[in-house]
């Protein structure tokens, strides 16, 4: 017998483009797949090789996207007319794409409300239904349904 989810009803998510998700203040990890990376690298017009050398690192197996030395943002975090804003947005990463609804966000109510306290989006705007957030938090092939 499964357990019930407690967002069966749904959540509330609008971005509200303030980059906090793509913002420090420690390292995290934004997984890149192979294919992101090719996408990305033909965004920016460079090769996948020079994408991994200049933006990426190794963690054990997978690549991560770094973070800006300082701040630990997203090394894509730009600010353009005092927004914050990802210059490869058309290519970010699935885990980018499917923000907020994370494992680690949806786990509990505490979880996705701490989330929120980061995040303005959270718990405003348009309701996602549990089909939604359940399609959305496995969805990796981002690619093959969308043109970047």
């Amino acid at each position: 017998m499964s357990k019930e989810k407690w967002y069966i009803a749904g959540l509330h998510f609008e971005c509200q483009q303030c980059g906090n998700c793509c913002c420090g203040p420690e390292t995290g990890y934004v997984w890149l797949a192979k294919k992101e990376a090719e996408l990305m690298a033909d965004r920016l017009k460079i090769t996948p090789n020079q994408l991994r050398q200049k933006y990426c690192r190794r963690v054990g197996l997978r690549t991560s996207l770094i973070e800006q030395r300082q701040t630990k943002d997203c090394v894509f975090l730009e600010s353009r007319n005092g927004h914050k804003c990802c210059a490869v947005y058309g290519t970010r990463p699935s885990q980018c794409r499917n923000w907020p609804f994370w494992n680690s966000n949806l786990n509990s109510p505490n979880n996705w409300n701490e989330a929120a306290l980061h995040c303005p989006g959270i718990n405003r705007g348009r309701l996602y239904s549990f089909d939604e957030i359940e399609r959305l938090k496995k969805r990796k092939k981002w690619w093959q349904n969308e043109k970047p």
